[in-house]
């Protein structure tokens, strides 16, 4: 409700409003303007919308005098004290009330759409604006109440460790030889190095002949060979070695085996 220290503000004014006695509700279906007598008014002059503090008031006044007629308070819109027609937008069934709190039931419409949108307009922006109010307040309480005091008391101190939970940076471990090679992966195998220069060929014939020759280790070429009617030895060639391999020399009773 408003107080007394409130002051009341104009949100709306409307010079041509119909007034019309309607009938009683009949159903719970609304009200329909199509049940009034829309062509013979019961009253016409105008529209005064205020507004003073959460509570707007809808004033039908006098045209010339601006003498009040009816006037009817709305604490919530919509809502009983203000309801809209179920067969047009520019009717609506107001509840007025006088000095005594006695209140009647009238209709009020407009000739123009216009006014009527106008007319809800300002009704909705000021309850919209109530609620705003509202939830501001609220919010205001909730912040007066006690808060939690974090700050130090009188004497209190407080003690700060820094760099102490510092990890330090392990050292490299450091190859062996300083060639400054990586060390193997744990769990691995180390494959060795390739010959540099080192030909092997597997035997691949019968196991009655076989020839073995043995050069120097630095860079030796050796060759076995299993064909019995083709030559046991071939020529051999050696970048590193001009020295010529020494002949066979065959026995009658030994057949292609080869001694040295």
């Amino acid at each position: 409700m408003a107080s007394e220290g409130e002051y009341e503000s104009i949100l709306c004014v409307k010079p041509d409003v119909n007034v019309y006695r309607i009938p009683p509700r009949a159903s719970n279906r609304g009200y329909r303007a199509a049940d009034w007598k829309l062509d013979t008014p019961d009253w016409t002059g105008r529209m005064r919308i205020t507004a003073k503090g959460n509570v707007a008031f809808i004033k039908l006044e006098d045209k010339v005098s601006g003498e009040l007629f009816a006037q009817a308070p709305i604490n919530e819109y919509p809502g009983i004290a203000l309801e809209t027609v179920s067969d047009s937008s520019r009717y609506f069934v107001l509840r007025i009330q006088d000095d005594n709190g006695r209140s009647a039931f009238i209709g009020v419409g407009f000739g123009d759409r216009g006014d009527a949108f106008d007319f809800n307009v300002a009704l909705q922006d000021h309850f919209k604006w109530v609620k705003q109010e509202i939830e501001i307040k609220s919010s205001q309480a909730a912040d007066s109440g006690p808060k939690l005091d974090l700050g130090f008391k009188e004497g209190q101190t407080i003690t700060l460790n820094i760099g102490q939970g510092k990890k330090r940076d392990k050292p490299r471990p450091q190859s062996s030889g300083g060639l400054g090679l990586l060390p193997p992966p744990p769990g691995g195998k180390i494959a060795p190095p390739p010959s540099s220069n080192h030909n092997t060929v597997q035997p691949s014939g019968g196991a009655q002949t076989g020839c073995l020759l043995e050069l120097d280790s630095s860079n030796s070429n050796t060759v076995v060979q299993s064909n019995p009617s083709s030559e046991l030895w071939g020529d051999f060639s050696s970048s590193a070695s001009s020295v010529p391999p020494p002949a066979p020399r065959q026995e009658p009773s030994s057949g292609n085996w080869v001694q040295f």
